[in-house]
């Protein structure tokens, strides 16, 4: 289409927009487009369209290209080709998904919790939307480099060392170390507590920060000891979770620390920097306050310290000149937005990454309770989310309980590990990221709608017609035809799959795939209930029913887990 809008006279930089038609009645796809360029060249509309559709050559896969209305054009696809289509992808363990003409390196930052607490459910978003980006990329064949930028560096840091140090000499109410140490949210508590009400300690903790930023042995031990304790707990919830970041993809703000007098000194080298009250800071146009004076970037407090937009601008410059980066995508809280379009600007004007990286913020909205607040616990407190993940899993196994009471314990477990965890998965996943929204038991465990058991139990039916047909997936022969409606309709959902996987990896959007797969459930469950298949009036017609099964419960499968969610053979 792209081809024949510039036959027609079409100038350049026009797209040739190709959507999916809302109604079967226009046919499979509809190009736009043509009515924008009319108006910019002053000519009639249909008039264009009618050019344009004259100038298309899709006779190998269209039976027909029409106008419609003011400019419209609506494309038919050809059954027989949709059907070889599919066949194809049969054979294919990408499913038809085009490998990219021009892989790039690609850094997710994503997770990233403070090593001074335990996970809580603050952290789930950035973590399993960054999980499901990296998961997507790295299928489609670009090369993908997680980077989980904990927050393990610091003047808290100092603080905690400090109350390390006094339990280990017996000086804090004969607490043990060790013990209080299991409960990350405690020792945190319990030090804050000690740096608020005794100011002696809270010098002692100051004076920590000192010697730990400049090497001393022993605060670097208690800071490593403490730091490790913290990444075990955060392994422990990846691995609960299905989530892929290891320790070696940890990259902290301790990471960068040697790295940050020299940001600030090239900064400086560069004349971006200015003093402002003991601070050094940048002050760019781009960016002002309502009385349209420059807001700062600081890069250096007043004191000698740094933040964190130092630390990124570092992991920046390690991102783009160290590990090759084209893309780097921070998968981080919406509130975030403004760090990052200002320490963007900066690492642009300071050459701290390629001309041709492409720096994106990847913005999600807050997870809410029922009162319409940041979901809590009764109480008003923080929710572990280790805590959430258990409460997940035996809400799961009291539903499958009720249902299946006869299946074995152990199998009862098995199925509510994956359909407790991917259903918190799969709540969130299928939302707009930039939007909040409200966290529901009810409605992400339920088996109607668009929920992760709603998708694993289409998976499980599909796998049911095997079981019932002692038929193996994987060698069935014969022809794919689409012969009746319906299995038309499945036909060209299931060919939609590799456009739905370049949305995702172009807009970072996993809330897409999820539309699909539950359109394409949908679509499967119409098939179903209008196309006997085991049951076919022939053979062929009998084969050509169970290829498409066969490639549903694929695309299901491949989608469910781009997005991390296990699925089930039997429900």
């Amino acid at each position: 289409m792209a081809a024949a809008f510039a036959a027609a006279g079409i100038p350049a930089g026009t797209s040739a927009v190709i959507a999916p038609s809302a109604r079967p009645q226009f046919g499979d796809y509809q190009a736009n487009g043509v009515m924008g360029a009319a108006k910019r060249m002053r000519t009639n509309p249909r008039q264009l369209a009618e050019k344009v559709v004259a100038a298309a050559e899709l006779d190998d896969l269209a039976e027909k290209v029409e106008v419609a209305g003011p400019g419209f054009i609506n494309i038919h696809l050809r059954t027989e080709w949709l059907a070889s289509e599919l066949k194809a992808h049969l054979g294919d363990e990408r499913l038809g998904v085009p490998a990219p003409v021009s892989p790039q390196t690609v850094v997710v930052d994503y997770s990233a919790p403070n090593l001074a607490k335990e996970m809580h459910v603050g952290h789930l978003r950035s973590t399993i939307i960054g999980d499901g980006l990296a998961r997507v990329l790295s299928f489609i064949g670009h090369e993908v480099i997680r980077q989980n930028h904990v927050g393990d560096w610091g003047t808290q840091f100092g603080m905690l060392v400090a109350y390390l140090k006094e339990l280990e000499a017996g000086q804090a109410g004969g607490s043990d170390a060790g013990a209080e140490l299991s409960d990350l949210e405690q020792f945190y508590r319990n030090a804050k507590a000690r740096f608020d009400e005794d100011t002696a300690f809270a010098e002692s903790a100051r004076e920590e920060v000192v010697r730990l930023q400049g090497g001393d042995m022993d605060s670097q031990d208690r800071w490593r000891r403490f730091r490790e304790v913290s990444i075990h707990h955060c392994e422990a919830v990846y691995e609960k979770l299905g989530v892929d970041l290891r320790p070696e993809h940890i990259r902290g703000e301790s990471f960068y620390n040697d790295d940050l007098p020299k940001v600030v000194a090239d900064l400086q080298a560069k004349g971006l920097l200015q003093e402002s009250q003991g601070a050094q800071c940048v002050f760019l146009d781009e960016f002002k306050n309502k009385d349209g004076d420059p807001l700062p970037v600081i890069v250096q407090k007043t004191g000698g310290g740094y933040l964190y937009a130092t630390t990124d601008l570092a992991a920046m410059r390690y991102r783009s000149g160290e590990l090759h980066a084209g893309r780097i995508l921070y998968v981080t809280d919406a509130r975030q937005s403004l760090h990052f379009q200002q320490v963007f600007a900066v690492a642009r004007k300071a050459e701290f990454v390629g001309e041709g990286v492409s720096l994106e913020h990847v913005p999600f909205g807050t997870m809410m309770g029922d009162d319409g607040r940041p979901f809590k616990t009764r109480t008003g407190g923080t929710v572990k989310l280790m805590d959430l993940l258990g409460e997940a899993e035996q809400r799961a196994f009291d539903f499958v309980s009720e249902r299946s009471p006869d299946l074995p314990e152990s199998e009862r477990k098995q199925i509510a590990r994956t359909v407790g965890i991917g259903a918190v998965k799969y709540a969130d996943l299928s939302q707009n990221r930039s939007s909040d929204y409200v966290f529901s038991w009810d409605k992400m465990l339920s088996l109607d709608g668009n929920t992760a058991p709603y998708m694993q139990y289409a998976y499980a039916r599909v796998q049911s017609i095997f079981r019932k047909g002692q038929t193996e997936a994987g060698e069935l022969a014969g022809d794919l035809r689409l012969a009746e409606p319906a299995e038309r309709v499945l036909g060209l959902k299931l060919a939609q799959l590799p456009e739905t996987i370049e949305t995702v990896a172009r807009e970072c959007l996993p809330n897409v795939l999820c539309g699909y797969l539950f359109e394409l459930a949908g679509a499967f469950m119409g098939f179903y209930e209008s196309c006997p298949v085991l049951k076919a009036g022939d053979e062929a017609t009998k084969a050509s029913r169970l290829l498409l099964c066969e490639l549903t419960a694929e695309t299901i499968k491949t989608g469910l887990n781009l997005l991390g969610i296990e699925t089930i053979e039997q429900m």
